[in-house]
């Protein structure tokens, strides 16, 4: 499991140094229109790729948040793993947001998978069934099977995975990226019901979204 810097990923520095570089140069050249443009994209870029500290909850039975976003679907689909019609919390990201996606609980990765697909608006159900996304799937210290979906949008075009099968990962640790906004899924398995309702705003690694029922 790879663990990235903590105010930036290292997959944002070749773009934040190409745009500043190329800002530096505009602003040389005295072009001041693209200079500015220079500096706004270098901004957005810094913002883009920030990787903020997390605390993350130790209670039991928890599940956190995959990444910051806005609940945009709490009901039933199909397991893209296990072909089952599960709970599934669907949390959508815009390009704003911290884009780094952390586990919702403490496991291993059994499995991962990727499917190429299209880019459309990942706040849209079918975004689920026809974008590009990476499924990975944990077991809990429980034995009970989670799966996380990271599915690109409209404008991302690359999903990062920092995880490999047979990882060990905590609950709240970095295991992957997408750039340029998009949408994961966290597909619940039996016992766990959602803590979360559709509008509700989400901080991966610390927003609880699902319980344990006792």
């Amino acid at each position: 499991m790879r663990t990235p810097s903590i105010s930036l990923t290292p997959e944002g520095w070749p773009s934040i140094i190409l745009a500043t570089v190329a800002t530096l140069t505009f602003a040389l050249l005295h072009w001041v229109v693209l200079t500015v443009l220079g500096l706004i994209a270098v901004a957005l870029l810094i913002n883009f790729f920030r990787d903020p500290e997390r605390f993350v909850p130790a209670e039991p039975g928890l599940a956190v948040a995959p990444a910051d976003g806005k609940v945009i679907k709490v009901g039933s689909a199909i397991d893209p793993m296990s072909g089952e019609t599960r709970t599934v919390v669907c949390i959508f990201m815009n390009v704003f947001n911290v884009h780094v996606n952390r586990a919702c609980v403490a496991g291993k990765v059994e499995a991962m998978r990727y499917w190429e697909g299209k880019f459309i608006n990942a706040s849209f159900d079918k975004a689920s069934e026809d974008n590009e996304r990476l499924a990975v799937q944990v077991t809990d210290e429980d034995k009970l099977r989670w799966t996380m979906v990271q599915i690109a949008g409209l404008v991302a075009r690359r999903i990062i995975p920092w995880a490999e099968k047979g990882d060990r990962v905590r609950r709240g640790q970095r295991y992957g990226m997408i750039k340029f906004g998009s949408r994961v899924d966290v597909y619940l398995p039996e016992g766990y019901q959602p803590a979360v309702v559709v509008g509700n705003r989400t901080t991966a690694g610390q927003t609880v979204i699902a319980r344990r029922v006792e």
